[in-house]
């Protein structure tokens, strides 16, 4: 049995590709395989796979020493189990720069192109055959993970390709691909139940810059000013955070997928100074708007300095 998997605090594109290519190898290439999610999926997540007729696949608390796993949505390491290095990793698939640090038993078939989800990835690699067979639920996984990962082609990660082959499942599917979206944003902006620690981690990556351990948080809504009230608490919750995941600081980025712009907390000293260098801004406030930024991959982590 291979295990099929993407990234910690899993998102619509790591859920969505690890069923899709659960299926592929299931009823395409006739190999035996699981998706898993590791840890509880977002809320868009959650509102894809209940649309979709799905159930929430198994946390994958742990991995053993040479099980076969197929990883999706990440090539990092450091968004993985620390021992996935022992597993006999079969396949990576990815949209994402090379992290390195994975180390495999021996060759393997990476793919990693420059669009903007995993699904679209899957989507080309797949035979036209197994696309033409794919079933209206696995169709619509894949047309959410492109939507989610382009911000409904707002994100400057999207390419032709994502934006062709999403049109195609609409038409296929029936769907309006503006008022599905809308769907999805709107049950990703639900971020009532949620605590500020669990907000931070919700949509999370860890990366070193300049020698500076950062946790860089992302929350993408429709409704930027229900995030914006928390502000304090959240800012609090930062300390914390960053003391029990044993980084220097916490960064969190307010997406407003509607008007295309971030907002960038600014809850001390050392994260002001970040903000301007990364952003080349005056900071008077603690807070730093940031127009025309909605993209972790492509704008916000390359444009850090400190």
């Amino acid at each position: 049995m291979i295990k099929i998997f993407g990234h910690l605090a899993p998102d619509t594109d790591a859920t969505g590709s690890a069923l899709i290519w659960a299926w592929y190898l299931n009823d395409v290439k006739n190999k035996p395989a699981t998706a898993y999610v590791l840890g509880a999926p977002n809320t868009e997540a959650a509102f894809v796979l209940e649309r979709w007729g799905f159930e929430t696949p198994e946390v994958l608390t742990g991995i053993e020493a040479g099980e076969k796993v197929v990883i999706v949505d990440t090539n990092n390491p450091a968004e993985l189990f620390a021992n996935i290095s022992d597993a006999d990793i079969r396949q990576v698939i990815d949209h994402h720069a090379l992290a390195g640090g994975l180390s495999t038993k021996g060759p393997i078939n990476i793919t990693i192109r420059p669009v903007a989800s995993t699904a679209t990835v899957m989507s080309a690699i797949m035979p036209s055959e197994a696309m033409e067979k794919m079933p209206p639920p696995i169709k619509g996984l894949m047309l959410s993970c492109i939507l989610s990962d382009t911000l409904a082609f707002r994100s400057p990660t999207t390419t032709p390709r994502d934006v062709s082959i999403a049109h195609r499942l609409a038409k296929y599917l029936g769907l309006d691909i503006p008022a599905y979206a809308a769907e999805m944003f709107a049950a990703k902006s639900d971020i009532s139940h949620f605590s500020d620690a669990e907000l931070l981690r919700l949509d999370s990556k860890m990366f070193e810059v300049g020698g500076m351990k950062l946790r860089v948080s992302v929350l993408e809504t429709t409704a930027p000013q229900v995030v914006l009230d928390r502000k304090e608490s959240l800012m609090q919750a930062m300390q914390s955070v960053a003391a029990e995941d044993g980084v220097d600081q916490v960064l969190l980025f307010v997406v407003d997928i509607l008007n295309e712009a971030s907002t960038l907390l600014l809850p001390n000293a050392q994260v002001k100074a970040l903000a301007e260098k990364s952003f080349n801004a005056k900071t008077s406030d603690d807070v730093l708007l940031l127009p025309g930024v909605v993209s972790r991959k492509k704008q916000i982590i390359p444009s850090l300095k400190v």
